[in-house]
Order: C-alpha cells, then sequence, then structure tokens
C-alpha cells in the first residue's frame, strides 16, 4: 500500500520496492515539502499523489541494466477535470513532471530543468478514477536524463497517457566581468 504526502511517516515501511529506505525517505520528503507549499502551481493535486513503489528493476530490452522505477497513485477529482468531464490534459501533463522527477532524485540525480515534454493522450479519465502512474528512467546522463510516464485507469484498465520527460542540469551561471 502506498503513502500520502504527511509528516512524520514511516517511509520505507509503506512504499513498496527494494529502493533502500533512505532513498524512500528524500524522493517522500521531497514529493511532501513541494507540495504543502499550497501557493504553488498544482499543490492541491501534488499532495493527493501515493508513491506506491521505488524500486531499481532489470532493462526489458537489456537485462545486464537497471532502471529505477517509481509507481504512484492518484484518483480523478474534480480540481483535475477539463470542460469535457474528464482528466485534463494540462492535469496529466504535470503529474508527468512531478512522478518523473521522482525518479530522478531516486537515480541520485538533482532533477534539473525541464528540456522537453512529449505526451500522448490515449484515452479519457473519468472522475473517480484511480489512476496508476508508473514512470521508468530511460536515461541518466551527466547533464541530460530522461523518463518515461504511462498515466492508467486501473478502474478501466486503460492506458490513458504516455509521456517522455527530458531534463538537464542547467549549467552554472556566469560571472558578469568586473568593470
Amino acid at each position: 500500500m502506498g503513502l500520502p504526502v504527511e509528516k512524520n511517516a514511516l517511509v520505507d515501511k509503506r512504499i513498496d520496492g527494494n529502493l533502500p529506505p533512505e532513498v524512500k525517505q528524500t524522493i517522500h520528503k521531497v514529493l511532501s515539502q513541494v507540495m504543502s507549499k499550497s501557493t504553488l502551481f498544482g499543490a492541491s493535486i501534488g499532495e493527493r499523489v501515493v508513491i506506491t513503489e521505488a524500486s531499481i528493476v532489470p532493462k526489458a530490452e537489456e537485462s545486464s541494466k537497471t532502471e529505477v522505477r517509481i509507481v504512484c497513485e492518484t484518483t480523478v477529482q474534480e480540481d483535475m477535470l477539463n470542460p469535457g468531464g474528464s482528466l485534463h490534459g494540462a492535469c496529466a501533463a504535470f503529474l508527468v513532471d512531478i512522478c518523473t522527477t521522482l525518479v530522478f532524485l531516486a537515480a541520485a540525480r538533482f532533477p534539473g530543468v525541464s528540456v522537453s515534454m512529449d505526451i500522448v493522450y490515449h484515452a479519457p479519465a473519468a472522475p473517480g478514477a484511480k489512476l496508476r502512474i508508473v514512470n521508468t528512467a530511460l536515461t541518466v546522463g551527466a547533464r541530460i536524463m530522461s523518463a518515461r510516464t504511462e498515466i492508467w485507469d486501473d478502474t478501466t484498465k486503460r492506458l490513458c497517457v504516455t509521456g517522455i520527460h527530458v531534463k538537464m542540469e542547467p549549467s552554472l551561471p556566469k560571472s558578469k566581468p568586473k568593470m
């Protein structure tokens, strides 16, 4: 069972997966601290995201390599809907953004800044739908990192959204010459 964003929780016992307890604690703490700032965009949605798994798993295509996998859950609520009554595309993109950032943190990287996000919308998710957000690292290089997200409607067992998120570690600002 997962762990909602809350203070002073026994994180390592509530998040499934084989990542060390201190890594689980770190990703939970960052999500909790960022989403507790109620004036930030999406905070009311982000604070309902539950981390259910944090693992290192073998890559399906390259069994000699591993990848970080973070699984989160949330339920579609009214503040997440578009005028048509289903999960808003911008809300889905926000979920891709915050959940892939957890992958980079689990890979012991500064989460960096977004370079691009490619989102494909496959099916609507209705109010009350339980979403399972599966995130895996694709590449983690010296400065560039990318992750893939699949947002599944666990209620209907349909794939709703896929996303690829590319981030980079920003370069340090250049010092201005003294005059």
